[in-house]
């Protein structure tokens, strides 16, 4: 349970894989969990829901082996605190746009001398864990993700890159379309072009790239260019998927 190995995956060189929690239930997480991911993604930005509301959530991923990975709904650190309190391994932090906005995230996500978060022995407590040593060696274990989901951070990725303890830079693909004047348009080719580069360009900072996909075709097109982060989907959405495929063939 403790130390998640998702950071060390990342220093390592290696591509993990998670999926969205399609519902904050423990038997949604816990089903979740059972299939080979590396991190669950709990939506604390769109989603409407809290960390308050997640209690064993978080918990439950990690006796599963697997990171809970919470985006807050912004750049605040009370969210980000809390989202760490409630058993975050990473927490992602939207809509990042300037170096000094990354200087930011990581000062609220690292407890001192890193950065400056609040100490707590929540979730330590709650999962029987030995939380003297957690909260000791928390910020060996500490994944912060800051998304890239506008031209203007685009354009300022080189100077965001060199801000020690960021572990991904992640690009959103729906809200740089947004950006871009192209608004759900996925395939357009100046976003296109902007996807593939950014892996590319991290790759010469030493940063791993991530994004979201839903097609498993284009997911594993990405993969391809140089993403090493990669949240695919979600299994409830797969499964009504294949749900309606089987109907429809009964139904020929």
């Amino acid at each position: 349970m403790y130390p998640n190995p998702l950071k060390e995956k990342l220093r390592n060189g290696k591509t993990v894989l998670g999926t969205a929690l399609a519902a904050p239930t423990a038997s949604v997480m816990a089903a979740t969990c059972k299939t080979d991911i590396d991190f669950v993604w709990i939506d604390t930005e769109h989603a409407p829901y809290a960390s308050e509301s997640l209690e064993m959530l978080p918990v439950i991923a990690r006796q599963h082996g697997v990171a809970p990975m919470i985006r807050v709904a912004w750049n605040d650190p009370a969210l980000i605190k809390k989202a760490f309190d409630v058993g975050a391994v990473a927490v992602m932090v939207p809509q990042i746009s300037t170096a000094e906005e990354a200087a930011r995230a990581v000062e609220y996500a690292f407890y001192p001398p890193k950065g400056q978060r609040g100490v707590s022995p929540n979730w330590p407590a709650l999962a029987g864990v030995d939380w003297n040593h957690a909260i000791r060696t928390a910020n060996d274990e500490t994944v912060l993700i800051l998304q890239i989901e506008s031209r203007q951070a685009y354009d300022n990725l080189e100077e965001i890159a060199k801000v020690p303890g960021i572990d991904v830079l992640f690009i959103g693909p729906m809200d740089m379309s947004a950006s871009l004047g192209v608004i759900t348009e996925m395939q357009d080719p100046a976003l296109q072009e902007m996807m593939q580069a950014f892996p590319r360009i991290l790759a010469e900072k030493g940063i791993p790239a991530g994004t979201t996909l839903m097609d498993i075709d284009e997911v594993k097109q990405k993969l391809s260019w140089g993403y090493r982060f990669m949240n695919v989907g979600n299994p409830m959405a797969y499964g009504v998927q294949a749900w309606n495929g089987y109907l429809a063939g009964m139904r020929k």
